[in-house]
Formats: structure tokens, C-alpha cells, sequence
């Protein structure tokens, strides 16, 4: 398991969890599948895995609360499993700190291409070669905008001089925008640049996430400019 990556699985139907495990096995993955939430929250904190995948329905704990429960000890990425495209489940799961969210029924290769973006982004959560760009103040690979500090090189974010923590999605999502602040940057342009969709995704992952970075940087630091996107107030 040490040379594979470790997926925590949880869902409590049996026949998806058995498949999807199986699927999951063969493309590589060390995964280890629990029925319900408590069990899975014990499987995260004694194994650590390299990924979380969360059905939103859950006995016990349900994965929203997991997921919070997860988010408040790790940075690790969750993706959230959902039985329909719902606007509440999608955006709870979301807030809850997800990184990404799948609709049931999945394919399995559309799964395991989710699963590899993720982990691209969690590899590769730098992006300092862009972030050097942009009209901000500051020397080195330390980007200023009033009282907001981005480290591009530690990938560190102080604000007012205390350190703020972000999620590796929330550090990329900042990167962007600070690569070129005062730049407006559509959703889809963001769903391609953080979230590595090589594809249409659901706009609704930026937003949540943009609301998420607001709430830790200060809600006017990032300009929504309705019916374009967002942008970094130079």
C-alpha cells in the first residue's frame, strides 16, 4: 500500500461499495471501504489516506458532518458522492469543505479521472510560476494587497501579519487571483486552471469555494463582476 495511493471509500450501499472498490483496485488505487460514517471517521484517523471519497447519505454520521469532521483535522482532498445533483447537497457538502463532488450513478472511469485531477492538484499545489505575474506590491515570491501577504514560494498566506490556513484548492484558487489581480476571471476559466477540468464543470464549485476563501482573506478582497466572474481588488 506504501507505493499506491490510499483511498478511503465510505458508503453504506453494499453492492456500490463492493464495485466501485473493485473498480477503484483495479486502476491502481489501495482502498479501503466502510459502511457508515463512524467507522469511516475511525478508518481516516488511524490510516491517513491519501484521499477521501464521501457518499452524502450516511447512517450514524452522515458525510457532511464527516467531511467537517475530516476538514477540521486535514487538509487531505474530499471528494463528495452524491445520489442527485442537488443544489443542497452540493453546496452543504461543499461548505463542509469538499473539494469536488460526484453524482450517482458515476462511471467509474469518470470517477477515477476526478480522483487523478484532484490528486494533481493536491501534487502540485505551487503555481508560483504564474503567480509572480500581476501588478502586485512585493519582492521575491511575497505578493502584498493591503494587509493580505501570499508566500508563493513557502505557500503561506498571513493576513495582517497572522497566518492563514487554506485548503491546497484554496491556496491554487488564491494563486490565480493573485497572478493577476484586478484581472477578471471567469468560472470556467478557474474550473480549468484550479480544478483541472479538461471539461464543463458545475460553476457551483467556484462559488462555494470563492465564498470559503473570502471568509479567511476578508469578504471584499475578491470583486464578483456579474455575468464575468471574479477578481482580485488590486
Amino acid at each position: 500500500m506504501a507505493d499506491q495511493t490510499h483511498v478511503l471509500f465510505v458508503e453504506d450501499d453494499d453492492v456500490i461499495r463492493e464495485a466501485t472498490q473493485l473498480a477503484l483496485e483495479r486502476d491502481g488505487f489501495a482502498v479501503t471501504a466502510m459502511p457508515d460514517g463512524l467507522s469511516g471517521l475511525e478508518s481516516f484517523r488511524a490510516d491517513r489516506p491519501d484521499i477521501a471519497l464521501l457518499d452524502v447519505m450516511l447512517p450514524g454520521l452522515d458525510g457532511v458532518s464527516l467531511c467537517r469532521r475530516i476538514r477540521d483535522e486535514s487538509t487531505v482532498p474530499v471528494i463528495m458522492l452524491s445520489a442527485r445533483a442537488d443544489s443542497i447537497d452540493v453546496v452543504l457538502g461543499l461548505e463542509a469543505g469538499a473539494d469536488d463532488y460526484v453524482t450517482k450513478p458515476f462511471d467509474g472511469a469518470v470517477l477515477v479521472a476526478r480522483i487523478r485531477a484532484v490528486l494533481r492538484r493536491f501534487g502540485h499545489a505551487g503555481g508560483g510560476d504564474r503567480a509572480e505575474a500581476g501588478g502586485a506590491a512585493g519582492t521575491g515570491g511575497v505578493l502584498t494587497f493591503g494587509d493580505l501577504e501570499v508566500d508563493t514560494d513557502g505557500m503561506e498566506v498571513r493576513r495582517a501579519g497572522r497566518p492563514v490556513g487554506l485548503t491546497p484548492t484554496e491556496m491554487r484558487l488564491l494563486l490565480e487571483f493573485s497572478s493577476a489581480p484586478g484581472t477578471v476571471l471567469s468560472r470556467d476559466k478557474l474550473l480549468e486552471r484550479v480544478w483541472d477540468y479538461g471539461w464543463g464543470g458545475d460553476t457551483r464549485v467556484v462559488d462555494v469555494h470563492v465564498q470559503r476563501l473570502r471568509t479567511k482573506i476578508g469578504q471584499d478582497r475578491i470583486e464578483t463582476v456579474r455575468g464575468f466572474g471574479y477578481k482580485l481588488k488590486a
